[in-house]
């Protein structure tokens, strides 16, 4: 109760089986703290059930993703019982963290674990693989980054092997190669001080790779960072960060291993925060936090999306809704007819859909038949940004006609 004084929030009761929140619903403009009472979540598109289940309780919390985010509601949220729940609104969500820095851990603990979960139900989806990687993974992504003439992530690569597994089965091969190429890994930076909090890395260095052990989270000041994972022998690029962003803040919240691997996209300076300054900056720095929640809101929301995009049976069809859910995340107005160019290419394109090379290829082609995809200067490009958001909707239609058809069949 005193929280809710304080901050002059609200307590909101619903009856038994009232809707509180509806998924699609547009301007999410707060969200909510069970006090009393139970919550089913539910969604149109069930691709993997919320870890520890779909059913909230007093101290959780609904409706902060989307928030957050500032996007549409990507769930429903039905009172199981008579249900009292604090309404929060968004621009009062830095007075809350700064005045309960519990309340602003608990959110940003569960935000880290549902993401993270929703990563690897992602991975496992898309990529047919396993997001846990042993630490002997490091070994591979080093040999993977060999074979592409790419020797700063090898010589990265090979030497957190090395310093990570110094009894692994592949020590003496990751020293060879690492002695071979050492002339051409000449943007490798491996040792900082542990006060060295705004760091440089030039272009193509290795910030971490994917499976190492972190304690760091990174705030983008400069440049730009590549988000990427090496899963069957093929790199898959899951995102490109600018100035302002924040990345590594699972490893650092939940002491596990890197999910993904960083590289410097250009020349880029980064803030680095470890899990002391981490803790200080909850009380001291609100505003950062509220940054963090809202980052990691973002990347929810976006999983959420992708997960959804591998029901869609057609894999052209999951081509064009990739770029949807781009645009959608990059708040652009999907139905102007202006022209748009996308941050990423046809290889990374095909990655997104979870297809490999030799599959993708072919469809890529196919897509290209539309004179409204071009490659403008190596990256995708939309002569007319509904284009993207009418095919979804034909493919995602056509799928519900043969949905329907195959449950009416007599057989």
């Amino acid at each position: 109760m005193r929280m809710a004084d304080q901050l002059q929030l609200t307590f909101v009761n619903f009856i038994k089986d009232s809707y509180i929140v509806v998924e699609g619903k547009q301007n999410a403009d707060r969200f909510f703290i069970i006090r009393q009472g139970k919550v089913r979540i539910s969604k149109e598109v069930e691709v993997v059930e919320e870890e520890g289940g779909n059913i909230l309780g007093p101290g959780d919390f609904f409706g902060v993703v989307s928030s957050m985010s500032s996007h549409s509601h990507i769930e429903t949220a039905q009172a199981l019982t008579d249900v009292t729940v604090i309404s929060v609104q968004k621009d009062q969500y830095g007075q809350l963290i700064q005045k309960n820095t519990s309340v602003a851990m608990k959110i940003i603990l569960q935000f880290s674990r549902r993401m993270r979960y929703l990563d690897e139900a992602l991975t496992r989806l898309t990529l047919k693989n396993n997001a846990e990687e042993d630490i002997s993974h490091l070994f591979e992504v080093g040999e993977y980054y060999a074979k592409q003439n790419q020797y700063n992530q090898a010589y990265y690569a090979y030497h957190q092997y090395l310093k990570y597994c110094p009894q692994g089965s592949f020590v003496n091969t990751a020293r060879e190669r690492m002695m071979k190429i050492a002339p051409y890994a000449t943007a490798v930076r491996l040792n900082f001080s542990t006060d060295e909090f705004n760091r440089t890395y030039p272009k193509d260095a290795m910030i971490f790779s994917e499976g190492e052990p972190g304690d760091e989270l990174y705030i983008i000041q400069k440049g730009s960072v590549k988000i990427a994972k090496v899963v069957n022998n093929n790199e898959v690029l899951l995102a490109v960060l600018k100035a302002g962003d924040i990345f590594g803040e699972m490893a650092l919240l939940e002491a596990k291993p890197r999910a993904a691997g960083a590289v410097a996209y250009e020349d880029c300076v980064l803030l680095v925060v470890n899990r002391a300054n981490f803790e200080r900056m909850i009380s001291t720095q609100p505003q950062m936090i509220a940054r963090l929640t809202t980052l990691l809101a973002e990347r929810i929301w976006l999983i959420y999306k992708q997960l959804a995009n591998t029901l869609l049976n057609d894999p052209l069809g999951r081509m064009y809704d990739a770029m949807l859910i781009q645009l959608e995340k990059r708040r652009v107005n999907i139905e102007s007819t202006q022209p748009y160019v996308f941050d990423f290419g046809p290889k990374e394109l095909i990655n997104m859909v979870g297809l490999p090379p030799k599959e993708g290829e072919p469809v890529l082609r196919k897509l290209m038949e539309n004179k409204m995809m071009q490659i403008l200067k190596g990256k995708m490009y939309l002569v007319d940004i509904s284009e993207a958001g009418k095919q979804t909707e034909y493919y995602r239609k056509m799928q519900k006609i043969e949905k329907s058809r195959l449950e009416s069949a007599p057989w």
